[in-house]
């Protein structure tokens, strides 16, 4: 089961009606690499880098008509900025009070999350950057290197080994491999099959079940996805409360309720509380908060 008619059959029984989509570009500033304070908007916009601010992130801004390239700047090499994707900014900032904690980013590469990261927490406490990929663990160090991230430790491990590292994290991300979506692939319909999605689906929840395992207590974890499917999110986060001991917590940012019908199946109510980015202003996005559930032994 593929093909573009197939994927918008499912969105439209979901509540969504397909729509092209034409991304804009967004970065976000390392203001800890602002040692100055400048005016980085000012100093861009006098390098023909025209900036909007995005409303709904505290340091995000949308790239406009410009004379040059966001990634071709000397701003951009010293790391005061990064180049991110709008939605993608957010499952970061809604971890609570970041400074000083270990964290887990399970599965980091390219590294704009694990630098996000740091800047939040100002360098301080800890950050285990782990991927499974050696090729990618080389650009997300590039990354580390260039927005002088100074408390983070990269090793190349499978998520799904993360118990190995045989240590307790305050704060787990887990932004796990999915299926992407039509957004920000232009290929994405001829290219995925059902057999695809809930393949990365069953990955998605050996990743999560193994990263619960290295939850301090009072810990929390954030999980999100590029998918739309409800298999890598709203499926996957009701197999997370009945098996895994986790609830989920509200969290305050845009997007829409996650669905708690899916395909006639009823899920745990409190999936509401998850947020889904169905593409317009940001790429397909989903995402949730965990902490363990207090009446887990």
């Amino acid at each position: 089961m593929s093909g573009k008619d197939f994927f918008v059959s499912r969105y439209e029984q979901l509540g969504w009606k397909y729509r092209p989509v034409e991304l804009r570009q967004s970065i976000r500033f390392n203001r800890i690499n602002n040692v100055k304070g400048q005016d980085l908007v000012s100093r861009l916009l006098h390098l023909g880098l025209n900036l909007d601010k995005i409303e709904f992130l505290s340091d995000g801004y949308w790239v406009c008509d410009s004379r040059v390239s966001a990634g071709a700047t000397a701003e951009y090499l010293l790391g005061l900025y990064s180049i991110q994707e709008a939605a993608a900014q957010i499952p970061v900032s809604l971890f609570s009070d970041l400074e000083d904690k270990s964290v887990l980013d399970a599965s980091a590469a390219p590294g704009g999350k694990t630098v996000q990261l740091a800047n939040i927490m100002n360098n301080s406490g800890s950050i285990v950057a782990i991927d499974i990929s050696k090729q990618r663990l080389a650009a997300l160090s590039n990354h580390l290197e260039r927005c002088r991230v100074k408390n983070t430790i990269v090793y190349q491990l499978d998520a799904r080994n993360s118990p190995k590292l045989g240590l307790r994290f305050d704060r787990i991300l887990v932004d796990v491999p999915c299926s992407g979506n039509f957004a920000s692939d232009s290929k994405w319909f001829q290219n995925r099959t059902l057999k695809d999605i809930e393949r990365n689906a069953r990955l998605q929840r050996e990743i999560l079940m193994k990263a619960s395992e290295c939850l301090a207590d009072d810990g929390e974890i954030v999980y999100s996805t590029c998918s739309l499917e409800p298999e890598e999110n709203e499926l996957n986060i009701d197999w997370a409360i009945r098996r895994l001991g986790l609830e989920i917590v509200k969290i305050d940012c845009v997007g829409v309720s996650g669905l708690t019908v899916v395909f006639g199946k009823e899920l745990d109510s409190s999936i509401a509380r998850c947020r889904r980015f169905w593409p317009g202003l940001t790429q397909g996005f989903f995402v949730c908060k965990f902490v363990r559930n207090s009446h887990e032994s």
